[in-house]
Order: C-alpha cells, then structure tokens, then sequence
C-alpha cells in the first residue's frame, strides 16, 4: 500500500498557518508528499524546504486572482496538488495548511487504509472535526460547525475538489462512497489573537468576494470580536492537542474574550432544539452531507 499526501499553500508566513505542524502530523503515514506552492511573497517556500523531508515534493503554482466565486480557486490549487501525486499511490491523504492529526489516530488510520484497499466499493474515508475556536481550549460544538469531512481517497484523478476545497466530487458531480472512520481532524483555522482573525479574514474573503463586497464588509477600519462570528456553543476541551502543535499551544499570549454564557443565549429556539435533538440521539437533523456514507 502507497499512501500519497497532499495540500496546498501560500503566504503561509505572513497569514500564520500551521502549515508545518499539518504536513509533519501526517507524514508518517505517507510515502510522498506533494505540496502546490502558490506566488508567496513570505517565506513560505523556506518554510516547506525546513521540513527537510525527502518525501516532500514542491509543485510550484500561480493563484488566478480572478477566481473569486465561492472560494473555487482553493478547490483548483488542491486539484494541482492531487494531480501531481505519482500515479502508483494507492490512497491519496488530504489536509489543509490550518488541519493536523493527533498522533493517536496514525494506527487507526493507517490500518483503515490497509482495511478498506480492496473495497471498491470505498472511494474515501471520513473524518470527524474539532473546530477549534479562539483558543486552543475551545471548540466550537454546534450546527454552524461540520462534523465530518473526508480526507483520504482513492487515487483516481476522476476525483475533484469540490467547491471551495471542503471535501471532494467525481467530476461529474457525483457524491463519493466513504467510510466513516474513528479519528479526528483538528481544525485551528480560527484559533489567533483578534488581529490574527481580522487580517485572516480581510485576506481569506478577497477568494470570496469582489473589492466593492470587502470595503463595504471589512474595510481597514474592521476589528475582530470573537462573538461576530457567533458560534452558538464553546466547549471546554479536556483532551491533549498533537505533540507537532504544542509549541503553537505553550507560546498563545491572549486570552479568550467572549461570554460563554451569552453564546447560547444568542441560539434561536429553532436552533437550541435541533441542538438539543443532537445531545440526546447523535442524528444531526437535516445535516448537509457532501458525500455518501457507506456502513460497514
């Protein structure tokens, strides 16, 4: 079994993406890891080759700045990524510059790999989330976050990004078969200080929306809260984050300032029912699902 990585990057430096702690997390698992460098103008470049991994391997790109509808031009630099994987690669390992694995998931992943190899029937595995949220002692835990999202496929360039590179497709659109596995993708996309979230938002929606949608939205004078975005429920996280992030979790000089009380205070009654359901039974009623969920 060969087992490819993949992702793709840009001004990781300047926007403060853990690009590093993901790669490193998964590499383990991997045989190779293709990285899509987009037109930096940081140190990001560096930032890859100090991994000093033979397994890594640069495919450098160009962001098509013109590309502002739905993120989609994500979704094209991880197709650039996925394409240049070697075509011997039997699983193809997914994670984004803010993503890592804990280390404890490798077995378990590694062996659903090895279990699901021959199945045709899998085209992909799929993972749980934990968002975390303007510390690393928070997650947020409600209907606003996706619970599952896949992460390994097939290696069969008839797969594509989906969207803004949330998960993926068949190229014609259709949804792929996967397995639900027992592991967890740690998400820190939201976990800065409030300057950190307000250039990351100022940067992130220019591959949304148009110039005219950004001054009216988040002009220069636009200053992160950490309830704006509201969401719902923070849970207190009990457990260890990967040992590759620990550092990022000794060095965090700011604190959480948001009412926790008042969060749930802002859900809809509609809102706290549906949440409600879920606490009690697990079921997600009406949950948006980009994929097919094969039991087995």
């Amino acid at each position: 079994m060969k087992v490819a990585g993949f992702t793709f990057i840009r001004n990781a430096v300047k926007n403060d993406y853990p690009i590093v702690e993901a790669i490193t997390s998964i590499l383990p698992l991997c045989d190779e890891f293709v990285v899509a460098l987009g037109n930096s103008d940081d140190e990001t470049e560096q930032l890859i080759k100090g991994i000093n991994s033979p397994k890594i391997r640069v495919v450098k790109t160009v962001w098509d700045e013109g590309l502002r509808e739905g993120g989609s031009v994500f979704a094209k630099e991880t197709d650039k990524a996925f394409d240049a994987i070697s075509p011997d690669a039997d699983w193809a390992f997914y994670i984004q510059g803010d993503e890592c694995v804990h280390e404890k998931y490798l077995p378990t992943i590694k062996k659903e790999m090895e279990d699901n190899l021959t199945d045709s029937n899998i085209d992909g595995l799929l993972f749980k989330y934990l968002h975390f949220y303007g510390s690393y002692d928070y997650y947020g835990h409600s209907r606003r976050w996706y619970r599952r999202e896949i992460r390994i496929i097939r290696n069969n360039k008839g797969i594509r990004s989906y969207r803004d590179a949330q998960g993926f497709r068949w190229a014609d659109n259709r949804k792929l078969k996967v397995k639900l596995i027992d592991a967890y993708i740690y998400h820190y996309g939201w976990v800065k200080p409030p300057a950190g979230l307000t250039n990351k938002l100022r940067n992130f929606n220019h591959f949304y929306h148009d110039d005219t949608w950004i001054q009216e939205n988040l002009p220069e004078t636009f200053a992160f809260d950490y309830s704006q975005k509201n969401p719902d429920r923070l849970v207190r996280f009990e457990g260890t984050h990967p040992a590759v992030m620990q550092k990022r979790v000794n060095a965090m000089n700011w604190t959480l300032d948001i009412d926790l009380d008042a969060l749930s205070k802002q859900m809809t009654f509609r809102r706290k029912v549906l949440q409600k359901i879920e606490d009690l039974t697990g079921w997600r009623v009406s949950e948006y699902r980009n994929y097919k969920l094969i039991k087995k």
